[in-house]
């Protein structure tokens, strides 16, 4: 691979973008790769979290000088949204680490995943509007539904970069730490969830999704019900109830 480095380190996949003259910024060739990775991830029922960052800048947005000259239907062709789904449709738990910058379709890609831990250093924002353009790969869509819509607005009708604490403070991020921890807390926080049981967090995963595009409660509540009650008829939940009686730490096999 051109533009990554991708390794597996225990059950953890491991994804930096490593585009550093371009500050990391997205293009056709660095999706292209990340679609083929987050493919072979998806297959793997050894890969049980994966971790999105970078070495310095995370992704600073899309690569302008590819998009200056498309006209209406080039930039359809042009739009990562698919892709970025892709990610966001993962069953595993996701961690975006950010360093750097997170602009325009880096913060749009930070935002398909479950969870976003930065650096003291980390600088977000979605400057779209200061192109004649707005975000187009999730982030009016995505951003409101984590921050609430006035805050969304804030940061795209402005198209101002905000640094990593008040990133926290909105809950653009779960966690600020220094950038030489960055990594080492990810890889923490990853380890932890890779203790859990998968089938569960699968399931909690979907059911929080299921429950945020049901609009209505009721219907929401009898999904959950229903993935709640699923898990009973699993190996995972007789050896994490028997464990816990028992006083011993479990050992889920997934089944």
């Amino acid at each position: 691979m051109e533009f990554l480095i991708y390794e597996i380190i225990g059950q953890i996949a491991v994804i930096k973008i490593n585009r550093p003259k371009a500050l990391n910024a997205l293009n056709p060739l660095v999706i292209k790769e990340l679609d083929a990775v987050i493919k072979e991830i998806e297959e793997s029922p050894d890969v049980k979290v994966l971790i999105l960052g970078s070495n310095n800048h995370f992704a600073a947005g899309a690569d302008i000088k590819g998009m200056v000259d498309c006209d209406v239907e080039e930039a359809k062709s042009f739009s990562f949204s698919n892709s970025l789904q892709n990610i966001h449709g993962l069953r595993i738990p996701t961690i975006a680490a950010i360093d750097g910058y997170a602009l325009g379709g880096g913060l749009e890609l930070a935002l398909t995943c479950d969870f976003r831990i930065a650096s003291s250093a980390a600088k977000l924002g979605f400057p779209e509007i200061n192109l004649g353009i707005m975000p187009g790969a999730g982030g009016t869509i995505r951003a409101p539904r984590l921050i609430g819509e006035s805050k969304a607005k804030e940061l795209i009708f402005f198209g101002e970069m905000i640094d990593a604490n008040e990133a926290q403070r909105i809950g653009l991020v779960n966690q600020v730490v220094e950038k030489e921890q960055l990594m080492d807390t990810a890889m923490e926080w990853a380890r932890k969830l890779s203790e859990k049981a998968p089938i569960a967090l699968k399931a909690a995963k979907e059911t929080i999704e299921a429950g945020l595009e049901e609009p209505r409660l009721r219907e929401a509540l009898k999904i959950e019900d229903q993935n709640w009650a699923g898990l009973f008829a699993t190996s995972d939940q007789k050896e994490g109830m028997r464990a816990f009686i028992e006083k011993r730490k479990a050992v889920y096999l997934g089944k």
